[in-house]
């Protein structure tokens, strides 16, 4: 696989290398104007550097308002001024400076919209996720926290902005459905810590206790908390946010480590900015909106979209020094032959880590779905899709007329089939939360214990207990197999107390030692 993978970055080079030097490729100029300066836009500021580098004919010019309207309208017209070929734009407030993007816009300057909206027409694409969404979703969410019933704080973004405007929309509307549950201020914050610390204090002084605190990114939730801490440490009170950033103190590691109860993730995805931007300038068809897939991050899985976040961190990272380093280098050659094969090198470089995490986080997903048919006796074809976290509710009678046995005993074994992929999803869900046990398990099947025990004897010839403690050393097989993660971080990652009892148990099974499967 690996000498596959080798040859096929070997064509991949020469191609290019070859079309490097009979055709050569306009060079375009992008200024990008940021509205503000934060961990969020610092991590997408690099992604839209490096997708800039593997196009290699882009320049991106950066400019940051630090929260100024006055500043990115003036950095606006200043880039715009420099003759750039499009303008890329997160407006700080809708209102305020839409007049601006407008002037680039009646230059023929091509605008993208990112993150934030305008209050005008005149933009020539999009691209952001679903901030009304976002809010709906994060009240529904503490709706369930709170089974309908309870008293909720908002910290609001910064006034006017399309973000704080729609996840607070959102947000309300999903509260409105539940009569009991009262949202007894939205105060204001301009997206940073400071801000929501500050209101929360001048607010609390006189305030009841409340039950849970909404964000409207993780920064101002972690404010709110520190806020209401220092007056009294021994609330009660839940928090949560949205942002869901990778690495530490980002949203993903607040919410593993309780921090807060949960976060959305909200996308950066700089190459993607950067590909609409080029599909523009070489006059191939985009969408004029584009909307950027989300997720919410529970307890429930954020140790797993940790690890997942901070492997890609870690890719990006070694590109980002590889793509330093050439940088220094390019700077000093004066050739065009040279800085070509430089590129090409970090495009070979790019390509060949990126297959391999790839492939490697497929393999990975291919072994545990495997070991999870053995564990319940199943062959993976029988397996289907199934929707995680469906809500139980009475079957409807269905009159049924000409059903053959055949016909009859297909319909059985798809509702098994289903029944299983379900039963999979939540223990892989749930997998490192060492706490979990067959009345949680049964209790999300929407099942009673003796139902569920019943069930699952019956198709797969095990107890729900065996199926927990199998999917768990399965598990640990596959990341002893695919990970360098040592047999201790391994042993807590599929929800074992102990690596000692882990061991025992992983010796038990397969008749060796976990050290044993990488050697083997």
């Amino acid at each position: 696989m690996m000498k596959r993978i080798y040859w096929i970055c070997m064509v991949l080079t020469i191609l290019l290398l070859t079309t490097s030097c009979s055709q050569q490729q306009p060079r375009y100029v992008i200024g990008v104007s940021q509205c503000s300066e934060d961990i969020w836009r610092e991590k997408q500021n690099a992604e839209l550097r490096m997708g800039a580098y593997i196009h290699g004919n882009v320049e991106v010019r950066f400019a940051s308002a630090y929260d100024s309207d006055q500043r990115q309208i003036q950095q606006i017209d200043s880039l715009v001024g420099t003759g750039i070929d499009l303008l890329i734009v997160a407006p700080n407030q809708v209102a305020t400076i839409s007049p601006a993007i407008d002037r680039a816009y009646d230059k023929g300057i091509p605008v993208i919209v990112f993150e934030r909206k305008t209050n005008s027409k005149k933009y020539t694409a999009f691209i952001g996720a679903d901030n009304y969404e976002m809010g709906r979703l994060m009240g529904e969410y503490i709706a369930q926290q709170l089974n309908g019933q309870g008293r909720i704080l908002e910290i609001k973004g910064l006034k006017d902005s399309s973000p704080a405007i729609e996840r607070h929309n959102g947000f309300a509307k999903a509260l409105s459905r539940y009569p009991q549950l009262q949202l007894i201020d939205t105060l204001q914050g301009d997206w940073t810590e400071q801000s929501a610390y500050d209101a929360v204090r001048k607010w609390a002084s006189s305030a009841t206790p409340i039950d849970f605190v909404f964000g409207q990114n993780d920064r101002m939730a972690v404010g709110a908390r520190k806020a209401l801490s220092s007056l009294n440490p021994n609330l009660s009170t839940k928090y949560c946010g949205i942002d869901g950033l990778p690495g530490d103190e980002g949203g993903i590691q607040l919410v593993r480590d309780s921090v807060l109860e949960a976060s959305y993730i909200y996308p950066t995805h700089g190459d993607q900015l950067i590909q609409l931007a080029v599909n523009i300038l070489d006059g191939k068809p985009y969408e004029k909106e584009n909307l950027l897939k989300s997720a919410l991050v529970t307890r429930a899985n954020a140790n797993i979209v940790q690890m997942e976040t901070e492997e890609t961190m870690r890719q990006t990272a070694y590109l980002d020094q590889l793509h330093e380093k050439a940088d220094s280098y390019l700077q000093e050659l004066a050739t065009q032959r040279t800085m070509t094969w430089m590129l090409v090198a970090i495009i070979f470089i790019i390509t060949v880590s990126a297959i391999l995490v790839v492939t490697n986080m497929q393999r990975r997903h291919r072994l545990e779905r495997q070991a999870f048919s053995m564990v319940v006796n199943v062959p993976q074809s029988e397996t289907a899709p199934a929707t995680l976290n469906p809500s139980p509710s009475p079957q409807q009678p269905t009159t049924i007329t000409d059903v053959t046995p055949e016909e009859q005993a297909m319909m059985e074994a798809d509702s098994d089939a289903r029944f299983l992929e379900r039963l999979r999803q939540y223990v892989q869900e749930q997998m490192s939360n060492s706490d979990f046990s067959v009345e949680d398990l049964a209790t999300q099947m929407g099942v009673s214990r003796v139902q569920l025990y019943r069930k699952v004897k019956a198709q797969t010839g095990r107890t729900p207990v065996d199926i927990i403690r199998l999917s768990r050393l399965n598990r640990s097989k596959v990341l002893l197999q695919t990970t360098d993660f040592s047999v201790s971080e391994i042993a807590y990652q599929v929800g074992f107390t102990a690596p000692s009892y882990f061991t025992k148990c992983f010796k038990e099974e397969f008749g060796m030692l976990p050290g044993d499967t990488r050697k083997s």
